[in-house]
């Protein structure tokens, strides 16, 4: 176990220094990113609140989010802000949307990070406040796209800052699949015999969350038309009955349910597994160290997480978190995280000019992809559409946790 782990950890620091090495253009899918001088260095935080910071911020994120270069000091984007605004920053890491929800119903923090299947619960849960956006001078440098997306904006309120976003991509095995890569998420739904000659039978995985009946829904929204489901996230009750058996068809397939990135690398590393559901976290760092892997968004188009960064209802440090949200959205902090965790940058100029990143690093991470992904947010009774029929969350959780239990 401590092979394996140190293995994983010098193939992540390796994987960060190739990812810097990686060249070419960038192009934006809808309009050409503000062309900025490169950032070598993180700005002064000339931006911070004008009231008095109180020296403190607790912040509840994703593991790989919130770095201060204790992993590699090429990732830190947190001592230079503690040393501008003397707020000292805390981090509880959560390994599920679940667990953030549940961390900020108990409170003690001040910001957390978010993504879409949680967000909604946060701001009708009454767990998090509205943002006083003016007091964010770079909130209008964010991707128009996501400045007023619904999973983080109700009736014209914003309840949170765009910190990062992602696809969930189809992850696959280069010598499984030689030639010819999947181009469906078939081979993750359905039994089939791969181009190996074996069978996918015990060799796939699937996310361990909830919200992965989107998947399903998303895989049957294009191969089965006669459904009718024209948003995964919003299921009548015959369409989420039919996720919930493709689900259960599915388990007779499985090799492990995940959500630890890390395990799932060692899994496609020394378990055998040939495809599965991930992030370009993991398939890229696997790629670039070498390991037969590659990654494509499945002409079903894919799910994705758009995270937000959320401020609690009873922060005591809300001028340190108003500090953060702003010093979140300079360039060269975007850029760093974008190659660090192989996500996109809320604002596109962050693209350019950054060493760790590389030239082709937006792309790489999906950057054109962004009309493809179907993003995360929380299921409810209303479809959107005035019917209020649709199934609700709490619903999603309890039929996924009884096709992971084998019911």
């Amino acid at each position: 176990m401590k092979k394996t782990a140190f293995n994983l950890l010098a193939l992540f620091v390796f994987a960060s220094l190739v990812l810097s090495a990686c060249g070419g253009a960038v192009a934006v899918a809808t309009e050409a990113p503000v062309a900025v001088p490169a950032a070598t260095e993180l700005p002064v935080a000339t931006e911070a609140p004008s009231m008095d910071l109180e020296g403190a911020l607790s912040i509840v994120a994703w593991a790989g989010y919130i770095e201060r270069g204790e992993t590699d000091p090429a990732y830190d984007w947190v001592t230079d802000f503690e040393a501008q605004t003397g707020c000292l920053v805390s981090v509880k890491t959560a390994a599920t949307s679940d667990e953030m929800v549940a961390l900020m119903n108990e409170g003690g923090f001040d910001l957390v990070t978010a993504s879409g299947d949680a967000s909604n619960r946060l701001i009708s849960g009454g767990r998090v406040q509205p943002i006083d956006i003016s007091r964010i001078p770079s909130y209008d440098k964010i991707d128009p796209r996501l400045q007023d997306a619904p999973w983080h904006t109700m009736d014209g309120v914003h309840y949170g800052v765009p910190y990062s976003s992602g696809q969930n991509i189809l992850m696959y095995n280069t010598d499984v699949f030689g030639d010819t890569p999947p181009t469906s998420w078939s081979v993750v739904f359905e039994e089939t015999t791969l181009p190996d000659g074996a069978s996918n039978k015990g060799r796939i995985q699937a996310y361990d969350g909830p919200i992965y009946v989107a998947d399903a829904a998303l895989y049957l929204m294009y191969n089965k038309p006669e459904l009718g489901i024209t948003d995964p996230y919003a299921l009548t009750r015959d369409q989420f009955n039919a996720a919930i058996e493709l689900l259960r068809q599915q388990r007779t397939l499985i090799n492990r349910y995940w959500h630890d990135a890390f395990i799932q690398m060692d899994d496609f590393t020394n378990e055998g597994v040939a495809a599965s559901g991930s992030w370009p976290f993991q398939a890229n760092l696997l790629k670039f160290g070498g390991a037969p892997i590659d990654k494509v968004v499945p002409v079903e188009g894919a799910t994705g997480w758009a995270d937000t960064t959320m401020l609690h209802v009873d922060s005591e440090h809300p001028n340190c978190a108003y500090a953060w949200m702003e010093w979140s959205l300079n360039p060269k902090l975007q850029g760093d995280l974008a190659a660090w965790f192989q996500n996109i940058p809320v604002r596109l100029d962050a693209c350019e000019g950054n060493e760790l990143l590389g030239a082709d690093g937006c792309v790489n991470n999906g950057l054109n992809d962004f009309d493809k992904i179907q993003w995360w947010r929380t299921p409810t009774a209303d479809c959107g559409d005035g019917r209020m029929e649709c199934v609700p969350y709490h619903e999603w959780v309890t039929n996924y946790v009884a096709v992971i239990g084998g019911r």
